[in-house]
């Protein structure tokens, strides 16, 4: 059982969270990182095709960040996008016959890994472009506003992402249109593979808006309840029509870039003490321990529910047919 020694990873102070929040948390934690470990399983055996960027490591951030929403909400993200559609309550079926590319997958089998959306969940997609995402995010908060419905969006991009201009251009907008955005830097501290601290001048990216009057905070991304608090902050502001807001949320991958990095680029030793030390779902595990919330049978319990789930999620993306070759021709806008 992994220990968290770090005095800076503990739970947001006061944060008011019950045992049945708690293990809905652990659940949808360790349901993304059981599914991962599986999509990973199925991509070696040459299933899914193409890139597949996993969301291992990374879990509290989009668990944390949901469990402050309310319907109706959006959220558009990159291609690391499997944890963000598991995480908004979407069929994981339905995920995985679409990394798989079946006719039974969520964008019908055409979008794969990294293109997959969902109306009915307000989920705008996984995007390719590193950064494209973030006007467009700026453009469902527009709508929005114009409509009056109260929503927020969540824009989620990358610490390399963080250097685009096109990211700037957006936060310039959205400031002047007071706009309810989320802009959140989800910090894996690697980008594609190149550490922070060689790519980029100034390593608090949360203060990357103040010259748009853009406020911002990092954020604890291995702990789930200080993920939670933030995004509630950070909502409250957007909905009061103080315009947009940033998180960055200091977090960590633990495998490389996407199936194909071997990740040299750092030591085995630096994962294994991340690992050991801050895993998110450990974190949650020990709390639901020490609480006297569950049993260590209660959560070895949940876990063999998980791997039943994504067991019959995988069974699903093999069974699923592959779509008919006229869908060549539909959903073809231009």
């Amino acid at each position: 059982m992994a220990t968290r020694k770090n005095p800076e990873t503990k739970s947001a102070p006061g944060a008011n969270v019950s045992k049945d929040e708690l293990l809905k948390y652990y659940r949808e934690m360790l349901l993304i990182r059981r599914f991962e470990e599986k999509a990973g399983q199925l991509y070696g055996m040459g299933l899914i095709g193409g890139f597949c960027h996993l969301y291992i490591g990374q879990e509290a951030v989009v668990v944390g960040l949901e469990a402050a929403t309310r319907e109706g909400d959006k959220r558009i993200t990159s291609y690391r996008d499997h944890g963000h559609m598991l995480a908004c309550g979407l069929d994981p079926k339905g995920v995985m016959a679409e990394l798989t590319g079946r006719e039974g997958g969520l964008s019908r089998g055409k979008g794969g890994s990294m293109h997959m959306f969902s109306k009915e969940k307000h989920f705008y997609g996984g995007h390719g472009i590193v950064g494209a995402q973030v006007p467009l995010g700026a453009g469902l908060a527009f709508a929005d506003k114009y409509l009056e419905n109260g929503g927020v969006t969540f824009a989620y991009f990358g610490d390399g992402a963080a250097n685009q201009g096109q990211i700037y251009e957006t936060f310039n907008m959205a400031a002047l249109w007071k706009l309810p955005v989320i802009f959140v830097i989800e910090n894996n501290q690697y980008a594609m593979g190149t550490a922070q601290r060689r790519s980029t001048s100034t390593p608090e990216l949360y203060t990357r808006g103040q010259a748009f009057g853009i406020p911002g905070e990092p954020v604890d991304g291995m702990d789930v309840l200080a993920v939670k608090a933030a995004s509630e902050k950070a909502i409250a502001h957007c909905r009061s029509g103080e315009g947009p807001y940033i998180l960055e949320v200091k977090t960590y991958r633990y495998r490389g870039h996407s199936m194909s990095d071997p990740a040299k680029y750092r030591s085995r030793e630096e994962v294994q003490k991340i690992r050991e030390e801050r895993d998110a779902i450990e974190h949650v595990r020990d709390l639901l321990l020490s609480g006297g919330h569950a049993t260590d049978d209660d959560l070895k319990a949940i876990d063999k529910e998980i791997k039943v789930i994504v067991n019959e999620a995988a069974e699903f993306s093999k069974e699923s047919p592959e779509p008919a070759l006229e869908e060549l021709w539909t959903d073809i806008y231009a």
